[in-house]
């Protein structure tokens, strides 16, 4: 009788585990959608970036919304600034106006395109969120500190409260992107 009640509180807790992963899976999803998936797919593959990562920057910069601006005048699902989207225009040899931002496709070409760029300069996710949020040169002035960065280039420090809250959460999101969907 005793094994009986042993292998029931196992089972039940077995199931109520199940259950509750179940259930955390659904809120998960719910608070992390995959909005905009064909153009996140089409410009992950096209720039190399993983969705997981698009998708996480796009949540912790406008959680979904297209027509987003910060105060500091950055625009869009990506939150790109427009002196950064002139600069990526002449990259790649295109020409939009700075209202384009606000279109979906637009934003997440350039916003993933961007990304791309910082991680092959970079190598590290980490550092390129922090250089997305921070800005590329500000990133490069702290990796020649040693205060911020190992004799690698490695960011062991990000002196600005601000960035250094927006890598752990981009990091966070991207963790959950990648466990739910990829």
């Amino acid at each position: 009788m005793r094994s009986v009640t042993v292998l029931i509180i196992i089972a039940l807790s077995i199931g109520v585990g199940f259950a509750y992963e179940y259930i955390c899976d659904v809120f998960d999803r719910k608070a992390h959608p995959q909005e905009y998936r064909e153009l996140v797919t089409r410009y992950a593959a096209e720039y190399g970036v993983p969705e997981h990562i698009i998708y996480a920057v796009i949540k912790i910069e406008s959680n979904f919304r297209s027509d987003a601006k910060s105060t500091a005048g950055a625009l869009g699902l990506m939150q790109m600034t427009p002196d950064t989207f002139d600069w990526l225009m002449t990259i790649l040899r295109e020409n939009y106006e700075v209202g384009m931002l606000y279109d979906p496709e637009t934003n997440i070409k350039y916003g993933t395109y961007f990304l791309s760029y910082l991680y092959r300069e970079f190598g590290l996710w980490e550092t390129a969120w922090a250089a997305y949020n921070a800005g590329f040169a500000r990133v490069k002035e702290w990796q020649k500190n040693e205060e911020y960065a190992d004799e690698n280039g490695v960011l062991i420090s990000i002196p600005y409260k601000e960035t250094r809250e927006y890598v752990k959460k981009v990091k966070k999101a991207s963790e959950i992107y990648e466990r739910l969907y990829y």
